[in-house]
């Protein structure tokens, strides 16, 4: 028995991962998208998104991979995905048009037995009704994370199906699929699934914004959450798992997006979703943080005041710079002299700033070097190095990517999230602390 073709429409950063992950478990797969050009790049080996392992993923399974813009390539799939990336404004709004037209382009060219699978996050209500019979159409919830997406793709915890019937088995060829990857599937409603990758986002929001609530505390009190930590991770209702690490607020534009979601439905349906709004207002606050530090340690700056921000992406290992923390803490700063580098996104996301060749070029005479994306080669600064490059001595390193004893003992400050600064002997603060 031949396996299931399965399409993919929308060759961005969720139907391409998703496609060459589906590609890896041995399945034919043809990738649709209306951009020549992007299709000629993608055919050629030139992927339009950064993730780890995705390029050799890629070259490894290239023989199942089949690259199209033309949606009659999709005719001879069993199951299609529409996996466009959805854009979100400022205010976390979803604009559902590409979707929608996605759909529409899509739908005419399946052949009478295919499946269609939404795959972007929609709010709910939204696969009800679409114009393909109950028994074809699903929504299924997407959970991929962007400098992740390999390990999710591949490795899925479990399926959340939306269905008109779930009760009634899923259709062979997408079971099949499905089942390839061993993981359990849940089948519900279609607005059950929808809502269902809202809930997800709030409650690792949840745990976002009490973490950083706690964090900011230790900061004040004297108190380590790096200690505290370990100790909720062992409580079996939190969990092994659970997002305790210190943050600058949430960013990428998909849990902002759940967030207005949930507050968009309570207004209109006359619930109350203010604790929705207070995690809001927590990531706002977090995201300021740098700024407050430096505000704190180095009031006034001065004239010709230079500082280094490493970092431009929203995190590690992604391209994304979409409500960044970092592209937040340079708007405070286009009256200070400012340089900066990113392994992978250009100087040009930043054009206040000016780029560096390298992380250490960046920090050249430096007042402050201030740590914004916890890229692990950031991690393998030498701080005896970076001493000798700053002209300052305040490092900035929310993430604790570098070991704050040696950061102290290369005579540098060290200011981190969830404990106190650390500075070295003879520092006016450790001269305070002594007395």
């Amino acid at each position: 028995m031949s396996l299931p073709v399965i399409g993919y429409a929308g060759m961005t950063h969720l139907g391409l991962c998703s496609g060459i992950a589906a590609a890896s478990k041995g399945f034919p797969v043809v990738g649709y998208h209306g951009d020549k050009e992007l299709i000629a790049n993608i055919d050629g080996g030139k992927l339009p998104v950064v993730e780890p392992e995705l390029d050799d993923m890629f070259a490894a399974n290239r023989e199942r991979l089949t690259f199209s813009d033309s949606p009659e390539s999709l005719k001879d799939c069993d199951v299609v995905y529409v996996a466009v990336d959805v854009p979100t404004d400022d205010d976390g709004k979803s604009d559902l048009s590409p979707i929608e037209a996605m759909i529409e382009t899509v739908t005419p060219h399946l052949n009478d037995e295919a499946v269609l699978v939404i795959l972007c996050q929609v709010p709910p209500g939204f696969t009800r009704g679409k114009c393909l019979s109950d028994t074809r159409l699903f929504y299924q919830v997407e959970t991929l994370i962007f400098g992740r997406a390999v390990e999710r793709a591949t490795q899925p915890e479990r399926f959340i199906i939306g269905c008109a019937d779930p009760k009634a088995p899923l259709p062979e060829n997408y079971g099949t699929f499905l089942e390839a990857f061993g993981c359990p599937l849940l089948p519900m409603g279609y607005e059950s699934a929808e809502l269902a990758k809202i809930a997800i986002n709030c409650f690792l929001v949840a745990s976002v914004s009490t973490t950083n609530t706690l964090a900011g505390l230790c900061e004040r009190l004297g108190a380590d959450w790096s200690e505290i930590a370990p100790s909720l991770r062992l409580d079996a209702r939190i969990g092994p798992k659970a997002y305790l690490n210190p943050g600058l607020g949430i960013s990428g534009g998909n849990l902002e997006r759940d967030l207005a979601t949930v507050c968009r439905l309570g207004e209109a349906k006359d619930s109350d979703t203010r604790v929705i709004e207070s995690f809001r207002g927590l990531s706002t606050y977090a995201k300021d943080w740098i700024w407050r530090v430096l505000e704190n340690c180095v009031p006034g700056g001065g004239e010709n005041f230079r500082i280094a921000v490493l970092g431009l992406a929203y995190k590690e290992n992604t391209h994304s710079t979409k409500n960044s923390p970092a592209l937040v803490l340079l708007d405070h700063l286009k009256e200070y002299e400012t340089r900066v580098f990113d392994p992978v996104v250009p100087a040009d996301a930043a054009p206040q700033a000016t780029g560096a060749e390298s992380a250490l070029a960046a920090c050249e005479g430096a007042d402050v070097t201030v740590i914004a994306t916890p890229w692990p080669e950031f991690g393998e600064i030498d701080p005896k190095a970076l001493a000798a490059a700053m002209n300052g001595t305040t490092v900035i390193d929310p993430y604790a990517m570098l070991d704050g004893a040696a950061v102290t003992a290369a005579g540098l400050s060290h200011h981190t999230l969830g404990r106190p600064p650390t500075h070295p002997a003879g520092h006016p603060a450790q001269n305070a602390a002594a007395g």
